[in-house]
């Protein structure tokens, strides 16, 4: 059995037990982004920096440590990227690389289940807004195709 996650992020964030997923939601989403040098949560922590995916499934795993009962479910898009939007979220040299007719991508994110209700949330940036713990949080991404993990 690995090590408990939840622990590990809140020595990493500075965060007092026990936290709200608020607290974990900001946490998360406060690591910057960048790959990490394997698919687990732990690895996010480790380097201080994560994708889509790897922030969400530490994401979950932190949410399902701090309350079983919270349901949550990672869900892959299908979308296609465009030059503009590479831009706005990668820069000018990402958006360059990006044919003129956008290219196909996935990004992951969680929705989680709070107040019975099925909420998107997307941790992917350290930028936006902070969570109000009951809204969804907007995807990075465009329209697409949802697949679930």
């Amino acid at each position: 059995m690995s090590d408990p996650v939840l622990t590990a992020l809140l020595a990493t964030a500075g965060l007092q037990p026990p936290p709200t997923p608020r607290a974990i939601v900001e946490a998360v989403r406060a690591i910057p982004y960048g790959r990490t040098p394997a698919q687990d949560p732990h690895a996010v922590l480790e380097a201080g920096r994560g994708t889509c995916s790897t922030k969400h499934y530490l994401l979950a795993a932190a949410l399902a440590e701090l309350d079983p009962s919270v349901s949550t479910t990672l869900v892959h898009r299908v979308y296609r990227l465009g030059r503009r939007r590479a831009g706005e979220i990668f820069g000018r040299a990402a958006a360059a690389a990006v044919p003129r007719r956008g290219l196909v991508d996935v990004h992951t994110y969680l929705v989680a289940d709070i107040d019975g209700r099925r909420v998107p949330l997307d941790v992917t940036f350290p930028a936006g807004p902070a969570w109000d713990g009951r809204s969804p949080l907007p995807l990075w991404c465009g329209e697409g195709r949802d697949v679930l993990a």
